[in-house]
């Protein structure tokens, strides 16, 4: 198939990646070449993506005004994003037999109209706009990355016609030695629950590790002394997982999948989490990790406890058994053969 891979405007896609959608575009648009598609990779100039071609377009001046903030007030208008995102479309190779667009942004829907395209909503509807433009389009246009994340959607009048959960590789990590040390990974903002994870780890005596970027200029969470890693490439995160007793994700909103976790498990490291949004999906309680109720650091602090027990080869093997990318790359084929016709 002749593929075109929509990603957002707003970021450029790089080794080190701001949030998960970005990292599964990445190995959406090189996995899909690699089994012989013909895909370009449709983004802004300074992304670097490995194993597919990329058309890009200038970064817009505006695209920090775009930044959709997990529990704040609705991204302004930006000008600058939607021309770049028309520019996007005007550079779709002629023919082309799919697009799978990944923006998280209204002009993008109103672009791809008439097109046999699929959308992926990588957030729950929480920006009106996109709200709006999604109820505006044919459910079966429209795929959510899990199926809490698709009954969220449904719940404010959006019928998403393809549940297309993520995946993520299996990445060659040489097992060593498991540090006991707790991990906190993923953006630095309001809705991952950066400080329940410390404070729970703290409270099962676990020092703590934190990989990420700050995303939301307004959070200056409290710390608490965490070792501080920064963002980290790919392959550079997932052997730090590999050698950490647990990875937390004490997720504060319906999480619509959850990559850090996923690629956690991939790595032998259990995840101890909230049981919101697509946690219960993501992770085999009991096997795999372990959830705790919402909000409540005491559970989530057995849950931390649990997981120091659990079997990391099992994790693993849960990991790949419904986690991979090879089956996602199935999963959207399939999709963009449908949306084709």
């Amino acid at each position: 198939m002749k593929i075109a891979v929509v990603a957002s405007p707003v970021t450029p896609l790089r080794p080190a990646q701001l949030g998960g959608a970005q990292a599964f575009v990445c190995d959406l648009a090189a996995g899909l070449a690699a089994r012989g598609h013909d895909v370009t990779l449709h983004c802004i100039e300074g992304s670097e993506v490995a194993g597919v071609r990329l058309v890009t377009v200038p970064a817009p001046r505006d695209a920090a005004a775009a930044l959709v903030m997990p529990g704040g007030d609705d991204p302004q208008p930006a000008p600058g994003v939607a021309a770049a995102l028309e520019a996007m479309f005007d550079s779709i190779p002629t023919g082309v037999d799919a697009i799978s667009q990944h923006a998280f942004d209204a002009p993008a829907f109103a672009l791809a109209r008439g097109r046999p395209v699929l959308h992926t909503l990588h957030l729950p509807p929480i920006v009106a706009v996109v709200v709006a433009a999604a109820r505006a389009t044919q459910g079966d246009r429209l795929a959510a990355v899990s199926h809490a994340s698709a009954r969220t959607w449904a719940a404010a009048g959006v019928e998403v016609g393809e549940v297309l959960p993520n995946g993520v590789p299996d990445l060659s990590v040489e097992p060593g030695a498991v540090d006991r040390v707790a991990l906190v990974a993923g953006r630095i903002s309001p809705e991952k629950g950066i400080e329940d994870a410390i404070a729970a780890a703290r409270s099962v005596g676990l020092p703590v590790r934190l990989a990420g970027s700050h995303y939301d200029p307004a959070y200056a969470p409290n710390l608490g002394g965490a070792e501080i890693l920064g963002s980290l490439p790919r392959v550079d995160l997932r052997r730090v997982m590999a050698a950490s007793a647990v990875t937390i994700c004490a997720v504060r909103w319906d999480e619509p999948f959850g990559m850090v976790a996923a690629e956690a498990q991939m790595a032998g490291c259990p995840v101890a989490a909230y049981r919101r949004g697509a946690m219960p999906e993501v992770i085999e309680d009991g096997v795999s990790g372990r959830l705790a109720e919402p909000d409540d650091t005491a559970s989530l602090a057995r849950a931390i406890d649990d997981c120091l027990a659990l079997d990391r080869n099992a994790v693993r093997a849960s990991a790949r058994r419904r986690l991979g990318l090879d089956a996602a790359l199935d999963r959207y084929e399939s999709a963009l053969e449908r949306a084709a016709r």
